[in-house]
């Protein structure tokens, strides 16, 4: 296989390919056998279709159409590694040329990672947040250690914020119970905003045993996003009771002995982090700057969209057109050839279409025609 890049623009290139006949080889027998596995043809066993024959009922056309569908893709990979060249997304093809026993020839268009020259950026100032922890930044942090050991206890009066409800919940929507849409006996914490919108105004005053109506847009489930009728019973209701803040709490929450080792503790974590932060809004804002000094060329498809997955189906175009002894071609719309005259003796023997092809390389003809010369039979 011989290949040649060349650059169309700062951002795209495109990519000459040549690839002799005998490169195809593997590919039009596999071609052959999986045509083989999908076609019947009378006086012949499934799977023992002569190449002959197929090319006769079908075709040579369907198998070069399977050949090249099933070759492109690896020839396409050696002549980007060869080329040494960072693809953006996937390739636009064109096969040029189709020789059936000498040539296969094909160019690929693709955007590729542009080259950047980084201007002199020794001069870049930037300001960023000072590393300040207060005092009130390590309460907040003691207080939310408190709270993951809070402890609970029922209580026999309306529910309010903060406090624990243990809820069974029922959904409908257009008066129909969803049947994921019912759920016993799950714990909510007044105020946190983890369940449905609307909870906490409809759960805030009840005692256990109570129930309230209210309508709501689901977040998940066979009927997300849509507003659905919610019924919520509260069948328990419990006070949170945070530890205490001192030396006992600081032995059972931590490693340390006392709550001023555990407040400096956190202290000297909340300024790690604070650190962590300054170095990184520092990152962002020195690139900033530096994208303001540096002009950088956006390719075409990321201009459009982001680059696509490898399982995209390319696209495709062909200004090679099937000749062979059967003038249709493998695909959707065509129609396999039958032989228009019976051979003497023997009734007019009927075939089974091949199946069209599922590949992402699936040619399409056009008027301007490349010459392939027909097999020998």
């Amino acid at each position: 296989m011989k290949s040649a890049v060349e650059t169309l623009n700062p951002t795209r290139v495109r990519l000459t390919v040549e690839v002799p006949f005998e490169e195809l080889k593997a590919s039009l027998d596999a071609a052959y056998k999986k045509i083989n596995q999908q076609v019947t043809v009378k006086g012949f066993r499934k799977g023992k279709v002569p190449a002959r024959v197929i090319d006769q009922r079908f075709g040579r056309g369907a198998v070069l159409e399977e050949a090249v569908n099933d070759a492109l893709p690896k020839f396409y990979t050696d002549a980007v590694n060869e080329a040494e060249i960072n693809p953006l997304g996937q390739p636009e093809v064109d096969i040029t040329e189709l020789k059936d026993g000498e040539t296969l020839n094909f160019t690929a268009e693709v955007d590729v990672r542009p080259a950047i020259e980084i201007p002199d950026y020794s001069g870049i100032e930037v300001e960023v947040d000072a590393v300040e922890v207060s005092d009130e930044d390590v309460e907040k942090s003691v207080e939310q250690l408190r709270t993951r050991f809070a402890s609970t206890s029922p209580v026999e009066r309306p529910a309010a914020e903060g406090d624990v409800v243990t809820i069974d919940l029922e959904a409908k929507v257009d008066g129909e119970v969803l049947a994921d849409g019912v759920a016993d006996g799950v714990q909510y914490t007044i105020g946190s905003g983890e369940l449905l919108d609307g909870i906490d105004e409809a759960v805030t005053g009840l005692e256990a045993g109570g129930e309230a109506t209210f309508t709501s847009q689901l977040k998940g489930g066979s009927a997300e996003g849509k507003d659905a009728e919610v019924t919520v019973k509260v069948t328990q209701v419990a006070a949170r009771e945070l530890p205490e803040p001192d030396d006992e709490f600081a032995q059972m929450a931590s490693e340390f002995d006392t709550l001023e080792d555990l407040k400096a503790d956190s202290r000297k974590r909340l300024e790690n982090m604070k650190q962590y932060d300054q170095a990184t809004q520092a990152q962002e804002r020195v690139l900033e700057k530096l994208l303001e000094l540096v002009e950088v060329p956006i390719p075409r498809s990321s201009s459009r969209t982001r680059s696509a997955p490898a399982s995209t189906t390319w696209s495709t175009t062909s200004s090679a057109r099937w000749a062979s002894t059967s003038r249709s071609t493998w695909s959707s719309r065509a129609r396999p050839r039958r032989s228009s005259t019976p051979r003497p003796g023997s009734r007019r023997s009927r075939a089974s279409r091949p199946s069209s092809s599922s590949t992402s390389w699936s040619p399409r003809r056009s008027s301007t025609s490349a010459r392939r010369s027909s097999p020998s039979t």
